[in-house]
């Protein structure tokens, strides 16, 4: 039995190079100073190339910025730690990945990038508090509440690098943190609001 042929196995590294590229160049430089041209060359190939496999500068962007944000399974959480898991998952996804801190910075000014990063809050997100043991009814709320959080907390961290943000440790920042996204998570919503989820 054979592997795939040979230019199948070159098109699939020129696929991975690009993408490996344009993640760093997005995450270095932010959407609108992202270029093709540097993209190609960090990637050491042709511009075309990356327009032959992408199309444009947003089919790149929205293919670099496919993002699994590996949620713990919160079922298997414990009620009570369930806002301090969360923020401690987060800020180590944060923290490994400048391709989640080139999509909020490009989310700030580029609709394409925001409806990517609606796309993964809202899916991702939500479905993880969904099996947390949350009320089917407000689910999708609690998690906006606690996607509010996340991503405030990083664009302060990891974008306008708030020094006093900056300089906490991840361990101390997710015990601040933990027990607000914990009353997103878990605390009653008034009877007239959690109707209206």
């Amino acid at each position: 039995m054979t592997g795939p042929p040979a230019r199948a196995r070159r098109s699939d590294a020129t696929r991975a190079a690009i993408l490996r590229a344009a993640r760093e160049r997005f995450a270095a430089d932010g959407y609108d100073r992202a270029t093709i041209r540097a993209v190609a060359a960090d990637a050491q190939i042709d511009p075309s190339m990356v327009m032959r496999y992408y199309g444009s500068k947003e089919g790149l962007f929205a293919a670099a910025a496919e993002f699994d944000l590996h949620l713990p399974d919160l079922a298997q959480v414990p009620a009570e730690q369930l806002g301090e898991t969360l923020a401690r998952h987060f800020l180590r996804r944060w923290e490994a990945d400048g391709t989640l801190v080139a999509l909020l910075r490009a989310a700030s000014t580029n609709p394409g990038a925001a409806e990517r990063m609606r796309g993964i809050f809202a899916g991702q997100l939500a479905t993880a508090v969904a099996r947390s043991g949350a009320d089917p009814a407000t689910a999708a709320r609690r998690a906006g509440l606690v996607a509010s959080q996340i991503l405030g907390l990083a664009l302060t961290r990891y974008v306008i690098r708030l020094p006093p943000v900056v300089e906490l440790d991840p361990d101390e920042l997710a015990e601040w943190v933990g027990p607000t996204i914990q009353r997103y998570l878990t605390q009653p919503f008034p009877p007239s609001q959690a109707s209206a989820g």
